[in-house]
């Protein structure tokens, strides 16, 4: 293991990696201090929303990109920018856009760390980890001082179960720089190894890092808030959930956030109001399968069937953009009992691309509704690990026990999951609650 400095220096999850992604650029550009020149003139986000000031640098861009066709930074800030318009939009159409203008910028200037590491960061949000590892590690053998370089080798490290490895990188990725992303994976690793408690002191800093970046600002509000939601705290949750919403208007992740909060506290007919303003701005899948979810709770199948099959169009769209979807596609299938010898194919071929605790989990459980329960067991205990207070990995490992025949040790994970979060799914949380007697 590696020593405390480096293992609390912190790993985060692919998709929210993307926090800044001009952060990334502009911030930690392909000089050791990100010069001026990194910079494009009118980048700017203190006026405005997020959304919108993204929308003009994009249309910026592309102006100075057709009046300069082989300035490979202009080509390379475009990319990355394309990017970020489709974590705010959830059109993965700016996807293959986002690596044509990155492949053309590297063969302009084959030499050039940015536009690799961009096409990195591109992997990522692609579920394209081996590939994103591939680069990043390009990327830093150009240019070891850049800080963003780090940050894509660390986060496919984490998502190929590699942590040693991915601590170390990100250990050198905060010694480079510190900000919102770096404090962020602080916070994230401390959760990620069991310590969810002194996971907040660091996302409270990347929060005052944020700085006059609104959609930034209301992000790590957000992530801020799913930490107290991790470990049972609705009421300071929801309040960094309405910071969010003051600094960021209709911020989805924060809504769908909020979502969750009025649900837990009975308020059902609020939490589909708050997701259906979600969905009907960015269709993500995770967002409509929660509608759905909501709506089955209230009894309207046939309205939660239409949101679930919406999922399955959205997640066609990502897949036709470039998107390796299956370990989310198998867990998704798997929690709504749908096509279970398929969905365990899927997550079989999802763990293969991405064997972290996360892939072990959702391999674990769609074992487990196959009847499939030795093997179950061992990948739940490989998803463990690392000591995380994950309350869905031990509502599985409960089902897990339970399926074996074992029902003290079932019923004993069931406690220990609700003693984490006692709302920890709209979906399985009564069931633990049930069992758990």
């Amino acid at each position: 293991m590696t020593p405390m400095r480096i293992a609390l220096a912190g790993v985060v999850a692919a998709t929210a990696a993307t926090i800044s992604l001009f952060g990334g650029v502009f911030a930690h550009g392909s000089s050791p201090a990100g010069s001026a020149a990194t910079r494009p003139a009118s980048f700017s986000v203190r006026h405005g929303s997020a959304s919108e000031n993204t929308a003009a640098i994009v249309a910026t861009l592309q102006e100075r990109a057709r009046a300069n066709p082989r300035d490979a930074l202009v080509l390379t800030q475009l990319g990355i920018a394309y990017q970020q318009r489709a974590r705010e939009t959830a059109d993965p159409s700016y996807y293959p856009r986002a690596e044509g203008v990155l492949r053309r910028a590297l063969k302009l200037r084959p030499s050039s760390a940015l536009a690799i590491s961009g096409l990195g960061s591109l992997a990522l949000s692609r579920h394209r980890f081996r590939e994103a590892l591939a680069l990043g590690r390009r990327a830093v053998a150009l240019d070891p001082a850049g800080a963003r370089h780090w940050g894509v080798v660390g986060d496919a490290l984490v998502e190929l179960g590699r942590y040693d490895d991915a601590f170390h990188a990100f250990d050198r990725m905060v010694e480079l720089g510190a900000g919102t992303s770096s404090y962020a994976r602080i916070s994230y690793a401390r959760e990620l190894l069991g310590h969810p408690q002194a996971a907040i002191e660091p996302m409270r800093l990347a929060v005052e890092a944020s700085g006059s970046d609104p959609e930034g600002h209301a992000w790590a509000r957000v992530q801020l808030g799913k930490l107290y939601w991790s470990i049972g705290e609705i009421g300071a949750a929801a309040r960094q959930y309405r910071r969010a919403l003051e600094t960021f208007p209709d911020y989805v992740f924060a809504l769908d956030a909020m979502a969750q909060v009025e649900a837990a506290r009975g308020h059902v007919r609020r939490a589909i109001a708050l997701e259906q303003r979600t969905v009907d701005a960015v269709p993500l899948p995770q967002f409509v399968g929660s509608l759905g979810d909501l709506l089955a709770r209230t009894g309207h199948a046939r309205l939660a069937s239409e949101q679930y099959a919406l999922v399955d169009v959205e997640r066609r769209l990502l897949r036709a953009n470039g998107v390796k979807s299956d370990l989310d596609i198998a867990l998704f299938d798997v929690d709504h009992g749908i096509r279970l010898h398929r969905a365990l194919s899927l997550a079989r071929s999802g763990w293969r691309d991405r064997p972290s605790i996360d892939g072990d989990d959702v391999l674990a459980w769609a074992l487990e509704r196959n009847g499939r329960c030795d093997e179950a067991l061992r990948y739940s205990r490989h998803a463990l690990r690392l000591g995380t207070q994950d309350a869905l990995k031990f509502f599985h490992r409960g089902m897990i026990e339970r399926c074996l025949g074992d029902r003290a040790q079932a019923r004993a994970w069931f406690r220990r999951a609700l003693g984490v979060n006692p709302h920890f799914s709209v979906l399985w949380s009564p069931v633990a609650r049930r069992l758990a007697e």
